[in-house]
Parts: structure tokens; sequence; C-alpha cells
């Protein structure tokens, strides 16, 4: 017996914003380890594609994470 096509589309949001989550948190321990090691970073994407899809990424784990933290907030009342 198939789920229904909601359960499938919520276990997709879901795993696409842990997964972009996941990768925030660590991006962000290889740049502060960077930091520490060398004092300063630099990043350099030249990909124009790649740029994008990384600025899409980055504002769907915005949107993921403020849901998720308004959902948070709402089942705590």
């Amino acid at each position: 017996m198939k789920p229904p096509i909601d359960r499938r589309l919520r276990i997709l949001f879901h795993g696409l914003g842990l997964s972009c989550l996941g990768g925030a948190i660590f991006l962000q321990v290889l740049v502060f380890s960077d930091i520490l090691l060398h004092g300063y970073f630099m990043a350099v994407e030249n990909n124009p594609a790649i740029l994008v899809f990384e600025i899409l990424l980055t504002g769907f784990a915005l949107f993921y994470f403020a849901y998720m933290y308004q959902r948070f907030l709402r089942s705590v009342k």
C-alpha cells in the first residue's frame, strides 16, 4: 500500500529542509576551523549555476528554519 501523496511531499519537504540545515552547520564548522587555523576565510565560486543553486538552497534553509521555529513555538503554548 502506497502512502498518500501528501505524506510523501511532507517527507520530501522535511528531508530537504533538514539536509539544508545540516549542510549549513557543516559549512559553518569548516569556516570557523579555517578561521581558527589561518585567521581568515576566503571562498570564490566561479560557476554561476552553482552559485544560484547555493543561494536558492540557503533561502530554502532560512524558510524551513523559520517554519520549524514557528511550529515549535506554537506547540509549546
